[in-house]
């Protein structure tokens, strides 16, 4: 028998083994670099789960969730167990955000920014019980608008609602009742028609009735005249012109340019008990964002938007707008327009905790929050702009694309109102309609 002539052999493994396992080795690890470029890996094992049950609303500003379902980006950065799951209206998804995934409802959603404060701080829940939630990250700027019935085709309502005011007075003096729509009390549409509504000295409390509707369901109730006015995201506000029942009388970027609108807001109990998943979430979403946001993109986001499994309408209904061209219905037309809706361009990924003092601070003008509140402490807790950023660094975006401030600073609005977030009082005392004394 011949005998071993060195260490290596005598353990049954030769020096060529070695190194051909080796490049073995190093190719799978570049290979699963390139499938998770993110450092999947780098974090150790990864997401602790690979699942997430996410809730969205039939609108264009939930592109992200749409693209990171269908183009794998969940899975890409380790989360392949992911549902995207319609919801039937805000309530809904406020709902099975408090039952969770554990109690068969969700663990996330696209969601109207002022929400996840509102079910935060139990003022929109059941018993008033508090469900805490976190927002990751903004998910759009811009890209919602009022509509208007045909009936007051011949005012031609738009920025200022002063015309508007005389033809709603003279339709009440007939003895009938006058409606604008909106899709959650409190949230990003209802504070829209109310700010719109107030500045042409129309009280949206007792000169208007103002309605919640799901905004699916918004140019049904039109055709059927349940409303005069509406605010929701596309593609209802195109498909209201397109079936010749109203008009576009604004973009909401009119109202307020850049304004920040959607959030991707999640149950603050499963990103603390998976801050990993959360994480890949986020990433997953964000550059989701990064590819709606491109111009060359656009007409597959609305393709991809009018699926049947996500909005499920004609492709028609969302292509203009996705691509910034406004018809309004009216004979005005805008091409390119500078309020199209914004997915990551600037910093609308970024959630600006003043951005959500605003919102706060609207709630509390039109009563949903006491006088007192302090809104600033309870920002504090669901914005969590601290994982976008860490999110953001581990994703390569560039520093000029992280923000410095959490504040965007002095914002101001198409009637001259401006909010500064260092004195929100002075804002509230600024404005003649509301709910509350400053």
């Amino acid at each position: 028998m011949t005998k071993p002539t060195d260490q290596t052999s005598r353990r049954g493994i030769s020096r060529r083994q070695i190194l051909k396992a080796t490049a073995g080795t190093a190719a799978l690890l570049a290979a699963a670099r390139l499938n998770f470029p993110a450092g999947a890996f780098a974090q150790g094992a990864g997401p602790e789960v690979k699942a997430a049950k996410l809730g969205f609303i039939a609108l264009t500003d939930a592109a992200p969730l749409f693209v990171a379902k269908e183009k794998g980006m969940f899975a890409k950065y380790g989360m392949p167990d992911v549902e995207v799951q319609k919801q039937a209206s805000w309530g809904t998804t406020r709902d099975n955000l408090v039952l969770g995934s554990e109690g068969n409802g969700i663990d996330g959603a696209h969601i109207l920014t002022p929400m996840p404060y509102l079910i935060s701080s139990g003022k929109v829940t059941q018993n008033n019980q508090p469900t805490p939630m976190y927002i990751l990250a903004r998910l759009n700027l811009n890209g919602q608008c009022i509509s208007v019935a045909k009936e007051y085709s011949d005012v031609k309502v738009g920025v200022d609602t002063a015309p508007f005011k005389v033809a709603l007075d003279k339709k009440k003096a007939s003895g009938k009742s006058i409606k604008a729509a909106m899709t959650f009390p409190g949230g990003t549409h209802d504070l829209w028609i109310r700010y719109w509504l107030a500045a042409g000295g129309i009280d949206p409390d007792k000169d208007i009735e103002t309605i919640v509707v799901p905004p699916p369901q918004m140019v049904a109730n039109m055709k059927v005249g349940t409303m005069d006015c509406f605010c929701v995201c596309e593609p209802w506000n195109l498909q209201l012109i397109h079936q010749n029942i109203g008009y576009t009388a604004i973009t909401t970027g009119e109202l307020w340019a850049k304004h920040p609108e959607k959030s991707f807001g999640m149950r603050a109990a499963y990103v603390d008990k998976y801050p990993k998943a959360a994480k890949a979430l986020l990433m997953a979403v964000m550059e989701a964002q990064q590819w709606c946001e491109k111009p060359e993109n656009r007409d597959e986001v609305a393709a991809i938007c009018a699926k049947r499994q996500w909005i499920n309408c004609p492709v028609n209904d969302v292509t203009d707008r996705v691509k910034g061209k406004f018809d309004y219905g009216t004979g005005r037309v805008v091409e390119n327009s500078p309020h199209v809706m914004k997915y990551w361009a600037d910093h609308a990924s970024y959630p600006f905790q003043s951005h959500d003092l605003w919102f706060m601070t609207e709630d509390i003008r039109w009563g949903k929050f006491e006088p007192g509140f302090d809104s600033k402490a309870l920002i504090a807790k669901v914005n969590r702009e601290d994982l976008w950023k860490d999110a953001a660094k581990e994703l390569g975006v560039a520093a000029a694309d992280i923000p410095a401030s959490k504040s965007r600073g002095k914002e101001t609005f198409f009637d001259g109102k401006v909010f500064d977030p260092e004195d929100p009082a002075a804002y509230l005392k600024s404005l003649s309609i509301k709910r509350v004394e400053v």
